[in-house]
């Protein structure tokens, strides 16, 4: 790898500016500035995220959000348009609240996986590896495990399933695609599952798309 001066530029939570010289990425990558400048870039990306998170009208508004649906839940949702349009609204409502009362549940997680980055996860960044992809390799299935119980907890509370089987009762749309007891009937805990995907796969759309947004400025000095 070719020498030549790098200026890394570590934005630090008081909103000042670090600047340092540095003569290799390749050295950077080693250096406890290279982790912190990875690390700062995807804590912010989380505030972002847990921001839009914790705000149901955010939520809801967000594309980031939307493009995470899994195909199983955007189909059932297109037989709920065509029996009950008004269901659909509430089911995205009801998922929208139920990623707020996650945040306290995703966010330890997360930065716990951030903190422990370390000089080889900073080698694969240069290589081409997103600092968001390293970040949902370490936390994904962790995250799905540890909010489902509360995803769960909240879409009970406001009786979404019931409200879903009672809408398609009688149909022959939904067949098992989310494993119920039956071949007409919606399970809850799939259901609480797929909306638990969706949110841990939004959130890191979030995070990946604040990363792409940032990089060129933030990751530059790392050779990105």
């Amino acid at each position: 790898m070719k020498k030549y001066i790098i200026a890394a530029a570590l934005i630090i939570g008081t909103g000042g500016v670090i600047t340092t010289t540095i003569n290799s990425c390749t050295t950077l990558a080693t250096t406890d500035l290279g982790l912190s400048v990875i690390k700062r870039l995807l804590l912010n990306g989380i505030d972002k995220g847990m921001g839009v998170y914790s705000n149901k009208e955010a939520f809801l508004q967000n594309n980031m959000v939307d493009k995470a649906l899994p195909k199983q839940l955007r189909d059932i949702n297109s037989m709920l348009e065509k029996v009950a349009p008004s269901l659909v609204a509430k089911e995205r409502d009801y998922i929208a609240q139920a990623a707020a009362y996650t945040v306290n549940t995703s966010r330890p997680i997360l930065e716990g996986a951030v903190n422990s980055l370390n000089s080889q996860d900073v080698t694969r960044i240069i290589q081409g590896t997103t600092a968001t992809q390293i970040l949902k390799e370490k936390t994904s299935q962790q995250l799905v495990a540890a909010i489902a119980p509360k995803v769960d907890e909240k879409l009970n509370e406001y009786g979404i399933v019931k409200t879903i089987n009672t809408a398609l009762s009688g149909s022959n749309l939904l067949g098992s695609l989310l494993g119920g007891s039956n071949s007409n009937s919606v399970n809850a805990g799939g259901l609480s599952k797929l909306a638990s995907e969706q949110l841990v796969n939004g959130l890191f759309n979030i995070i990946e798309d604040y990363e792409h947004q940032n990089s060129k400025s933030l990751l530059g000095s790392l050779g990105k």
